[in-house]
């Protein structure tokens, strides 16, 4: 039981005429009595309060939230009181969220409900987990407040933002995707996928014969065959120390989903097989597929991925690829490139190069142009300006090396990282070198 306001400032009152009494003797047993008046109805009140009945509290939640997007929650509150009843409402959300409109104040009617809404932004990726509310009852005078609690604890999942990443693959990528003349186009022959039955002509092999439909209709039937134009897109997702880093709201291992999502969302629409592999922090391997379902597959095996403390292994992760992949592939190794890396990455491009075409994308930190865009005033503004240019210097060495082996680049911000790595997929797709 907490003491409401009211309670202490009746209790001021009483002190205040004790004042008065301590002046006018004559008024000292009205003093007590009004003291004694004022203990009586607290009790009576408190023993009110604590005969109430319980309250019940039922939460409705989405229970999938998106990144960095307010979503609404709402409380369904019941009780049984004959009496209406006041209610403070502190409901117990997830740690790594924004709030809005909590906590709440309600009046519930006697034997009623009441429903109270709010606002919550997740601002980190994973599973999120509400306790249970608590909710302060007010006593029918209002003297005491009584804390309990109410509902059950339950848990969401909050996945990357994909919605508005698709927003550019809605609003661009069918428009560059008809300028590059990119279609999926079936190339009639020989190759190794069915295409339909057809009337035998003059010149087809034997083997395209199907005998089983030739005796079904009465007439020579061929197969026709197409050639396979899908390729394999399989991204290699760095979760090492380097990916805390934060640009923004989101660290560079948000923008790293992002930018992979929205890729995987371009590719999957151009039927191309996409598939997933993590190293450096928690394994995770999702194998090369196509179709409409895969997205839901990544979100599922992302979702509650983070980057830890650990540096990377590029050697052993690329090993462990190779071993995985039978078919060549557009491998896109996604990670925050250092030159000190290079003794490390060099020979895990190296080895996915005899077999795949590889594509480096590497997330540059926004802060490098901040400080080049500074005007430079002062002698800490000129060394500032100089280690960066130093910085970027040692950044384009490592890119140079690393093209010596025959491996694509991409090095931008993080925020500038999803549109790049489509852009450059497109590329790819119209020259055709897979």
């Amino acid at each position: 039981m907490i003491p409401a306001k009211r309670l202490f400032h009746l209790l001021w009152l009483w002190l205040a005429a004790g004042v008065i009494a301590a002046f006018w003797p004559t008024l000292v047993m009205v003093w007590i009595g009004l003291g004694a008046l004022m203990l009586l109805v607290a009790a009576v009140d408190l023993l009110a309060t604590l005969r109430q009945p319980e309250i019940s509290v039922r939460r409705q939640v989405s229970g999938t939230l998106a990144l960095g997007v307010w979503g609404e929650v709402r409380l369904h509150i019941q009780h049984a009181a004959k009496s209406p009843i006041a209610l403070e409402i502190f409901d117990h959300f997830p740690a790594h969220v924004e709030v809005r409109g909590m906590p709440a104040q309600t009046q519930i009617p006697a034997s009623g409900w009441a429903e109270i809404s709010y606002e919550i932004k997740p601002t980190e990726r994973g599973e999120q987990c509400f306790a249970a509310t608590r909710v302060l009852v007010a006593s029918p005078l209002r003297l005491w407040r009584r804390s309990r609690k109410a509902g059950t604890g339950e848990c969401v999942k909050v996945y990357p933002n994909f919605a508005a990443m698709t927003s550019y693959a809605l609003f661009a990528t069918d428009n560059r995707l008809s300028m590059l003349g990119i279609r999926l186009r079936q190339r009639r022959g020989e190759g190794l996928e069915f295409h339909q039955l057809r009337e035998y002509r003059t010149g087809d092999m034997l083997r395209q014969i199907d005998w089983k439909a030739t005796s079904r209709l009465k007439k020579l039937t061929s197969r026709e065959y197409q050639d396979e134009r899908d390729q394999q897109v399989v991204f290699l997702i760095d979760c090492g120390r380097r990916m805390l880093a934060k640009d923004g709201e989101l660290s560079h291992f948000d923008h790293a989903l992002n930018a992979v999502l929205l890729l995987s969302y371009v590719a999957l629409r151009q039927g191309d097989t996409v598939g997933l592999m993590a190293f450096g922090g928690r394994p995770c391997y999702l194998p090369p597929r196509k179709g409409a379902g895969v997205i839901n597959s990544l979100l599922d095996t992302v979702y509650d991925l983070q980057a830890g403390t650990s540096s990377p292994d590029f050697l052993n992760a690329a090993t462990q690829l190779m071993t995985r992949l039978n078919k060549r592939s557009l491998v896109v190794l996604v990670t925050n490139l250092r030159d000190e890396d290079n003794d490390e990455l060099l020979p895990a491009l190296h080895l996915m190069r005899q077999r795949h075409l590889v594509l480096l994308a590497s997330l540059q930190e926004r802060i490098i142009n901040d400080v080049l865009s500074e005007p430079v005033r002062d002698f800490g503004a000129a060394l500032r300006h100089s280690a960066t240019h130093l910085y970027l210097g040692e950044r384009r060495k490592s890119h140079e090396a690393i093209k010596a082996y025959g491996v694509l680049g991409v090095d931008v911000e993080p925020e500038r990282l999803p549109v790049a790595l489509v852009n450059r997929y497109l590329d790819i797709k119209r020259s055709g070198r897979l």
